[in-house]
């Protein structure tokens, strides 16, 4: 009797010592905005409830567990939300579906739909705003990241010292539009941060655009400042020019949106800590564009975009934020309603969890 109690004791004791290896964490953020913006409706201004303005609203879990001798097993599942209405954001449920393995000494390997590796270089390394890595309702420089995400990718990180490599290879599978392939390198220490990183991806018929970015960014005491390059080129009659530049803003009508050639962005920034709530920022973009229209031969559309941004924190996990954005177009891009002006507001309460 003393044997199988003792035997149930140490059964009991190594099974608490495995699950204590692993752990599952559920996150999230709860953000909803009050946005105004003018030229939105025949030269009307609009009033809206919006479900983010400085992030998306998202439900997530992440999963990690020790293997040991330096392996760890990774996972991740993220869903976004509209906090206005309750409705999921996106057609596809599951925004990231990856799984992973890491090594100390080797690197992460991950596999599934995830972030591409444009939009791990702007948000870990020249981020437009120090607190939030982007305005997710005023985002031009994520117009440059090729849909941001990628189905059916494998991706490679190892990071030794200050140094960070990536690459990623994302299948065709059929009729999928994301075959890819690209690569990531970025140098951070101290006070210096800066990288670059290119990505290819093919459709169906043979067509690719093409994407670059590089930039960096300079953190001293409550400074925080920025300053980036991205371009984008795309192969004539693609099947993804009209969603990679259906707009820089999403809201935005691309009068040549399958007829692109070529889309440079370069940006500017930088935020300041003025007490331990407070944070001011401010960014501005600007960008080109050519076409190969014979009736657009030689015109660059250009818009200029600039946001300013005061956040407070109440605590670690709760701000406020006031965000003024202003936006000025011409040649072969104009808003849905054919303003090349428009101005906006957004005053918002934020969670993160």
């Amino acid at each position: 009797m003393k044997k199988a109690a003792m035997a149930v004791g140490l059964l009991a004791a190594s099974i608490g010592s495995a699950w204590a290896q692993s752990s599952v964490q559920l996150y999230g953020i709860v953000d909803v905005g009050l946005r105004w913006t003018s030229n939105a409706n025949a030269g009307t201004s609009e009033k809206q409830v919006i479900p983010g303005g400085m992030s998306q609203s998202r439900l997530g879990v992440n999963v990690s567990e020790d293997l040991g001798g330096g392996l760890k097993a990774l996972a991740n599942l993220e869903h976004r939300l509209n906090s206005d209405t309750g409705t999921q954001a996106a057609a596809d449920f599951w925004r990231q579906s990856w799984v992973g393995i890491q090594s100390a000494d080797f690197g992460r390997i991950m596999l599934g739909r995830q972030y591409n590796i444009l939009f791990d270089i702007y948000t870990s390394t020249y981020a437009s705003f120090k607190y939030s890595p982007y305005i997710e309702a005023y985002k031009p420089e994520i117009g440059l990241s090729m849909g941001a995400r990628q189905d059916n990718m494998v991706k490679y990180l190892v990071e030794k010292g200050p140094v960070r490599a990536e690459i990623q290879v994302s299948a065709g599978e059929g009729n999928s539009q994301n075959k890819s392939y690209g690569g990531l390198l970025r140098y951070a220490e101290g006070e210096i941060a800066l990288g670059g990183a290119f990505l290819t991806v093919e459709d169906t018929l043979g067509k690719k655009v093409r994407g670059y970015t590089a930039g960096a960014a300079y953190t001293s005491g409550p400074w925080y400042a920025n300053v980036s390059w991205a371009s984008n080129k795309f192969d004539q009659g693609g099947l993804l020019g009209a969603a990679y530049t259906s707009g820089l803003l999403g809201n935005v009508l691309n009068a040549a949106a399958n007829d692109v050639r070529k889309r440079d962005m370069i940006s500017a920034g930088a935020t300041y800590q003025l007490t331990p709530q407070l944070n001011l920022g401010g960014h501005y973009w600007y960008a080109q564009q050519t076409h190969y229209s014979p009736l657009l031969s030689g015109t660059k559309s250009k818009g200029h975009y600039l946001a300013f941004v005061a956040d407070y924190a109440f605590s670690k996990r709760t701000d406020a934020y006031l965000e003024l954005d202003y936006t000025k177009h011409n040649g072969a891009v104009l808003f849905a309603n054919g303003a090349e002006k428009r101005g906006g507001a957004i005053v918002g309460l934020r969670h993160r969890f």
